[in-house]
């Protein structure tokens, strides 16, 4: 651990706080039959929403730490390993006794994803002076991305003290039942990014018509969030602002390999475009190049992202001049 007077002198981060797994990918090679035997192959890779936020943050020239729970195991060591190249590493704890979380996906013959597992009884192991253990590297970040792997009472903390001290922070909600581990009042969020089951989880509202997403987004912004944004698979995103900004943006289409980690990475790009004090708008045009990118490969993170190659994306697609707040 870094001793407190040093950290006074680093140079502030885009804080990752959450999950850190492995990702096996299964996928279908025919239409998924269930009940039966299904040809299909499988692949290895780096995870964990906030880890993969953290290396992609890294790949496009952020300064990126990851605070996260790995077991001492081969698979902890393999992410630490690969990891280290694009983020600081410091603040991750390895817990004696425990496995590294896992996350399976099962893909159906397009890429797209038809269920997954997700081992993570780790993040339980979290005790009770993780907080004020971190709190320093907390109140030096740039800017913190907590996704909702840890228990609902180190989320809270983390909220509560980035409004405090007022420190921007993006919420990734990770799956519709891990909603449930936010708070209330989420005043203080500056972003909060969500998938359809996940908006419709924290909005308590269904998501059938395009009006839906928006009324979703609204509910949400109630809560407390400065800005909303949903995403549509294919379609894109929504975005939805406490000040009245709202639009939605439409990918091109492009070959698709693989979807997962799609979402990490608009995160990525959404948080880059934020903090180059880029708009709404922009910011969003930007993450949806990086999830361009990424789909475009079996990795979670596109091994070749950086980025001038998102720049390249982002102006052979999105061609208007970028506009900054």
């Amino acid at each position: 651990m870094i001793k407190q007077n040093a950290i006074i002198l680093e140079e502030k981060k885009v804080l990752c706080i959450g999950g850190a797994n492995v990702d096996r990918k299964i996928q279908a090679l025919k239409q998924l039959e269930y009940g039966t035997s299904n040809p299909a192959i499988s692949t290895k890779s780096r995870g964990g929403v906030a880890r993969n936020v953290a290396e992609n943050s890294g790949r496009l020239g952020l300064n990126a730490s990851l605070l996260a729970f790995i077991g001492s195991d081969a698979d902890g060591e393999w992410l630490l390993q690969n990891t280290n190249h694009f983020a600081d590493i410091n603040l991750t704890e390895i817990i004696d006794g425990e496995s590294t979380g896992t996350y399976t996906a099962v893909l159906d013959e397009e890429g797209e994803m038809a269920v997954a597992f997700a081992d993570m009884a780790i993040y339980d192991e979290v005790e009770d002076s993780f907080f004020e253990k971190n709190w320093p590297h907390i109140q030096n970040a740039k800017m913190i991305l907590l996704d909702t792997n840890f228990p609902a009472e180190v989320i809270n903390e983390v909220i509560n003290c980035s409004n405090e001290v007022g420190i921007p922070i993006c919420i990734a909600t990770v799956s519709a039942a891990k909603t449930a581990k936010l708070p209330v009042s989420l005043d203080g969020v500056t972003w909060l990014i969500a998938n359809q089951k996940e908006a419709e989880a924290l909005s308590k509202l269904e998501i059938i018509s395009e009006g839906d997403f928006y009324r979703a987004a609204e509910i949400i912004l109630k809560s407390g969030v400065e800005k909303v944004v949903i995403t549509r698979k294919e379609k894109g995103l929504i975005y939805f602002t406490n000040n009245g900004e709202a639009g939605a943006i439409v990918p091109p289409s492009v070959p698709i390999v693989d979807v997962t980690g799609a979402g990490d990475a608009l995160i990525s790009g959404i948080l880059f475009g934020y903090l180059k004090g880029l708009n709404t708008e922009d910011s969003c045009k930007i993450g949806v190049s990086c999830s361009m990118i990424t789909v475009q490969t079996s990795e979670t993170v596109h091994p070749d992202l950086n980025q001038q190659k998102l720049l390249e994306t982002f102006q052979k697609y999105f061609s208007k001049g970028l506009s900054h707040r």
